[in-house]
């Protein structure tokens, strides 16, 4: 009866509606002690039997469906798995362990695994590049045919830049057209490369080759950037033409004519007739004095005179010596500068010009200071020297100069005393010859024609162009 009550009770609550409302008590979380008291992986404290034979049996099924285990020998004792044998790799090594150590029920792996290197061992490795050998022997025709369409096109590049005439239009000077027909050269070798690798389809090699192209290119341009400044200035010199053959130059402070214009240099000859090679880069930073340009060029000397003279009467008197000369231009008009008081005299400036087609520019110097002092002294004005008064007394006061009549001389009469006494200089030939030294030019003229010390160097010196 009691058994009849318990399983009407039981229907009872089951149907009852409370029990569709009460909402179902959680279960009781475990304690935090109990959270923490297991690992995360265990082993076992106990082994069912056959565990051992069922994990290396596994093992070795799995390791012989791969050809490079061959040879590997499997043992399991209470889980802990013994690999030995030998491998044809060093990777295989680590490929078997793990292997095994994925294998439910292995507790570690402990290999003694070697690797075999003999050749029969290495049959596969051969084997394998037989395979590759024999598929690059497959492509060979497609590779052909890849050639072929690079070289082509290659050719059709080299064709269109060897067409000097319309190149020599587009471009002011052949430096200029050499270029444009490298450019052209090179890019219709890289566009055919494009090609050629797009029918073997290796493009992204390319892709590849371009960008480690790049990183090279940024090396070797910080590496050669003196190289390839001299190239640009070579360019720029090239356009500008700042001076022509055989112009007499002063770069920075080199001086000499100009001998030849090269893709690397400035080749000058020196005034003593040694060669001169500046690079370009230098030549076209550096501030260039050009002498032939203006045929008309100022020679100055400066002279000092007695400062008790009249040094305005001076200047004059040289001034008209000057202009007197046979070789001095009538204009510019000579000068004479008043440009310093020193010690015991008053120095004057002489200007000239003369024109150095006729005139040799250091000749005519020459002449004119010899004319100049040799009027100024035959006219009584002194050229005095540097004149020191000594004291050893500081009580001692400075003794006037007197003649024998006891009066001090003017400067007049000084002048005169000078005048009488000292010798008229002889004045210069009037026959002596000033026309313009050539030897260098001579000797430049030489240089270009024979070619020698550099005719290897295409000259880029174009006389059709104006000089900037």
């Amino acid at each position: 009866m009691k058994s009849v009550f318990a399983a009407l009770a039981l229907i009872f609550a089951a149907a009852s509606p409370a029990a569709a409302i009460l909402p179902a008590l959680p279960e009781p979380a475990p304690s935090e002690a109990a959270a923490t008291a297991s690992p995360a992986s265990t082993i076992d404290n106990t082994q069912r039997a056959g565990d051992d034979e069922r994990i290396a049996a596994r093992i070795r099924g799995i390791l012989g469906e791969l050809p490079a285990f061959g040879d590997v020998d499997v043992a399991v004792s209470q889980g802990v798995v013994r690999l030995s044998g030998t491998v044809p790799a060093q990777d295989d090594i680590a490929r078997a362990e793990a292997i095994a150590g994925r294998v439910a029920g292995v507790v570690t792996v402990e290999s003694s695994l070697e690797r075999d290197v003999s050749l029969a061992a290495q049959a596969g490795g051969i084997g394998a590049l037989r395979a590759k050998l024999d598929g690059l022997v497959a492509m060979l025709p497609l590779l052909a045919l890849a050639l072929a369409v690079w070289a082509v096109i290659a050719a059709f590049g080299y064709l269109v830049a060897r067409l000097a005439t319309l190149w020599g239009k587009l471009a002011p000077n052949s430096f200029l057209k050499d270029l444009i027909a490298s450019a052209i050269r090179f890019v219709f070798i890289v566009g055919g490369l494009v090609v050629a690798l797009d029918i073997l389809g290796a493009s992204a090699l390319l892709g590849a080759v371009l960008g480690g192209a790049g990183v090279v290119g940024l090396a070797l341009g910080f590496a050669l950037r003196d190289t390839i400044e001299n190239y640009v200035a070579s360019l720029m010199l090239s356009l500008r033409q700042p001076f022509r053959a055989n112009d007499w130059v002063r770069i920075d402070d080199l001086e000499g004519r100009v001998i030849r214009l090269t893709s690397r240099a400035t080749i000058l000859m020196s005034l003593d007739g040694n060669h001169l090679r500046i690079p370009n880069g230098q030549v076209f930073r550096a501030v260039i004095t050009n002498f032939t340009r203006n045929p008309q060029r100022r020679f100055q000397f400066d002279l000092g005179v007695d400062a008790d003279d009249d040094a305005l009467a001076a200047s004059r008197l040289g001034r008209e010596t000057l202009a007197g000369l046979p070789f001095v231009l009538d204009q510019p008009p000579t000068e004479g500068r008043i440009v310093e008081v020193g010690d015991s005299n008053v120095v004057i400036r002489f200007l000239g010009w003369i024109d150095q087609t006729q005139t040799d520019w250091w000749k005519a110097q020459s002449r004119a200071i010899p004319a100049v002092k040799q009027a100024l002294e035959t006219a009584g004005f002194g050229m005095p020297e540097p004149i020191y008064r000594l004291r050893f007394d500081p009580r001692s006061a400075s003794v006037p100069l007197v003649d024998p009549h006891g009066e001090s001389p003017s400067p007049e009469r000084r002048a005169d005393a000078r005048a009488k006494s000292t010798p008229a200089p002889t004045a210069p030939a009037d026959h002596e010859d000033v026309r313009p030294a050539d030897e260098i030019e001579r000797m430049v003229a030489s240089e270009r024609m024979t070619g020698g010390g550099g005719g290897q160097e295409k000259d880029l010196l174009d006389h059709a162009r104006p000089v900037e």
